[in-house]
């Protein structure tokens, strides 16, 4: 099809990004709309109040004036499994239907409830023949179906479901070339993948995002959630001088943040140990959460690695028809345009 409408169904929101001509090289954004959904109606990227969720999906479509409801709908969260794996080299539809048999030992339920897809990455000549190195992803069916079964009941088509991170990591890193850490900080949800020229080659989902953060100021302070937000993106993890009433909170910020630079880290970590011969390069940071004060340079001085910002706008073309504004626009579009770019819908 000639367009589509990536559909980020988010903790508190729903994106929609409607794409024309996706498979191009530089595609056009052609319109955007978010809406806000009751918070708990969605928790870590799951349908909890389908009610809710399908009501905001209708309104986002309303309001949205999109031409199309063919969607690429994006899954990922904690529930979502990628490994390294390896099969002989042959289709790519056989691989697919071979895994059923071949994965139950590395998956954390029966095999019938995951669905399962292959993402080849590279191929080697071995003495068994050639073999295909590349990631098993394997997703909760429930969890991936409620989703579904939320965006048909709204009247949508969903033609395709796909991985955040993969999707991500399409918009996000096409022109980079070797081993990038691309880390998406999402509501609730933190992306590390590790990409190269492009290609995945490990994916790891953290279940805390900026939310969590937020989160932390409201239970240890008592303040509203808002309030708790705003002072987040006021003083985040700089180290300035503070006043004697927001040094508390600066410092429940930075201990909530720590953690969830550590984790990051040690995910970094953990690849370049297990994989020497890909050193990474470079870190691409992206998502809300990758906006707070202070966390640019708190992954550079943890990993001694460069850090720069994603920028989205450098694979598509941003019609004026999108309607996108605000300073944060490039990282609330982000998920929902990268499901649409590269659909065959």
């Amino acid at each position: 099809m000639t367009r589509v409408v990536g559909l980020d169904i988010g903790d508190g929101v729903l994106r929609a990004a409607e794409v024309k001509d996706p498979a191009r090289a530089r595609p056009t954004v052609v319109k955007y709309h978010e809406v806000a959904i009751p918070h708990g109606a969605v928790s870590k990227g799951e349908v909890i109040d389908r009610d809710a969720v399908v009501a905001g999906l209708r309104q986002l479509w309303s309001q949205g004036k999109f031409g199309t409801k063919d969607v690429v709908l994006g899954m990922g969260n904690h529930r979502i499994l990628a490994r390294d794996h390896v099969v002989r080299a042959q289709p790519i539809d056989r691989i697919r239907e071979q895994l059923p048999f071949q994965v139950q030992d590395l998956l954390p339920v029966p095999v019938g409830d995951a669905l399962l897809d292959f993402y080849p990455v590279s191929t080697e000549q071995t003495d068994q023949g050639p073999m295909v190195h590349g990631l098993l992803v394997a997703a909760i069916r429930e969890a991936v179906l409620g989703n579904v079964e939320a965006a048909e009941d709204a009247g949508l088509h969903v033609a395709e479901v796909d991985l955040i991170p993969f999707a991500l990591t399409r918009l996000l890193l096409g022109g980079q070339s070797g081993m990038t850490a691309l880390v998406d900080i999402g509501a609730s949800t933190t992306y590390v993948v590790m990409a190269s020229n492009g290609v995945p080659h490990f994916i790891r989902v953290i279940p805390s995002g900026g939310r969590d953060i937020t989160d932390a100021v409201v239970a240890a302070h008592d303040i509203p959630f808002g309030e708790a937000e705003r002072i987040k993106r006021t003083v985040g993890i700089l180290g300035r001088p503070l006043t004697a009433e927001v040094q508390p909170i600066a410092a429940t910020i930075a201990s909530a943040t720590h953690e969830q630079l550590m984790a990051v880290r040690n995910t970094i970590s953990y690849f370049a140990t297990a994989r020497p011969h890909l050193p990474v390069q470079r870190i691409v940071l992206s998502g809300g959460g990758g906006d707070l004060p202070g966390i640019r340079e708190a992954f550079a001085e943890l990993t001694r690695l460069p850090v720069t910002d994603a920028d989205p706008g450098s694979r598509v073309v941003v019609a004026k028809s999108a309607r996108v504004e605000g300073p944060g626009w490039r990282d609330a579009l982000s998920v929902a345009v990268g499901l649409a770019v590269g659909s065959t819908a």
